[in-house]
């Protein structure tokens, strides 16, 4: 069978209803990710809360939307779905606020920790909430078309994944995290140990060290990681956002190899944030003889954001069996995240000593 690059999927379907969205937080992911992905496919944006009423308004004016002015007058909403784009140590007191058996997508991540991710989830279940984190990576039109050819055995057996970053993110964006004792890992390489785990499944366990840098006070911002798989597959993230020297010999890229084929991404948001560059997905696929470029319909942000509001949209809705992301899962990929901070935090093995 040949190829088909236009025959992998790259999207997801869109709710034959969608409900309007009520956002907490105003930060600039709102403006850059969120309201545009609802607005690009037809989800209402009923309104937005923020403790800096001016803030509020001014992100809620531009989007044709309502700034509340109190946490009750947005959970008032009929039939809302929640979009948590609030601080990882906001999620539960929002969530407590939220109408039992509604509906809530939790930015990432689940809580600032393993521990808080727990209470999160407990909340979630005594309250019948339905919610999801938003790894919305897993939505990106490279990354369905990637999950796409693996099922397909384009690839045959996975036995290679490598993440590569040596860039220079602006991390004065998000005010919150310049203070957070937890950043690189809880805070970016989450997004990627999360698709890992959606495509290669749980590993056994980690080996990583996340540190900082000279320059600048953010708690860390560089990243070594093997994930451990037994045997077979050999899984290395190698992270660097300190590459500050040129858009030259920078990268932000994924090489998936299998039995019988391969992958190689390029996540161009990451490079020249927010603004980014194309995404890029060429294959290397069972019985080819050459790469393949895979036509992407879509990049990461926004398109990623408006596949995982539909999975949740359609869900609530019955449309769709599964809710990819939801706080069952999210909860695993958190306890990844906290146990590469322990590796980080335990001794290497020492050398031997020289008799």
């Amino acid at each position: 069978m040949t190829f088909d690059p236009s025959s992998l999927a790259q999207s997801w379907p869109a709710p034959s209803r969608p409900r309007p969205v009520v956002t907490f937080g105003a930060g600039s992911i709102v403006g850059d990710a969120h309201y545009p992905a609802y607005r690009k496919s037809g989800v209402p944006i009923a309104g937005l809360y923020d403790p800096d009423h001016d803030k509020a308004k001014k992100l809620a004016d531009a989007w044709d939307a309502v700034a509340f002015r109190t946490v009750e007058e947005a959970v008032a909403v009929e039939g809302a779905i929640f979009d948590l784009a609030t601080p990882p140590a906001v999620h539960a007191k929002v969530l407590e606020a939220l109408p039992d058996g509604s509906a809530a997508l939790i930015q990432k991540p689940m809580g600032s920790d393993l521990a808080t991710a727990t209470e999160i989830l407990r909340i979630c279940r005594r309250k019948n909430l339905t919610a999801a984190v938003n790894f919305q990576l897993r939505f990106a039109p490279m990354m369905l078309a990637l999950k796409d050819a693996i099922t397909k055995g384009w690839l045959g057996e996975v036995v290679d994944f490598d993440v590569l970053l040596a860039l220079s993110t602006p991390w004065h964006l998000w005010e919150f995290l310049l203070k957070e004792p937890r950043v690189e890992i809880a805070l970016h390489s989450i997004h990627y140990l999360d698709l890992i785990r959606q495509i290669l499944g749980d590993p056994q366990g980690v080996h990583a060290k996340t540190l900082g840098h000279p320059n600048h006070t953010v708690a860390q911002t560089r990243t070594s990681a093997i994930l451990d798989y037994g045997g077979t597959i050999r899984c290395n993230l190698s992270i660097n956002h300190d590459h500050a020297f040129g858009r030259d010999y920078q990268a932000c890229e994924f090489r998936v190899c299998g039995t019988e084929g391969a992958a190689y991404l390029k996540l161009g948001v990451n490079l020249d944030y927010p603004r980014g560059e194309p995404d890029i997905l060429q294959l290397y696929p069972k019985g080819g003889d050459g790469w393949v470029d895979v036509p992407l319909k879509g990049t990461w942000f926004p398109d990623g954001f408006v596949g995982r509001m539909a999975n949740l949209q359609r869900f609530v809705a019955g449309e769709d069996a599964e809710l990819i992301g939801s706080v069952e899962d999210a909860w695993n990929t958190m306890a990844l995240v906290e146990a590469a901070y322990q590796s980080s935090a335990t001794p290497a093995t020492p050398l031997a000593r020289r008799p």
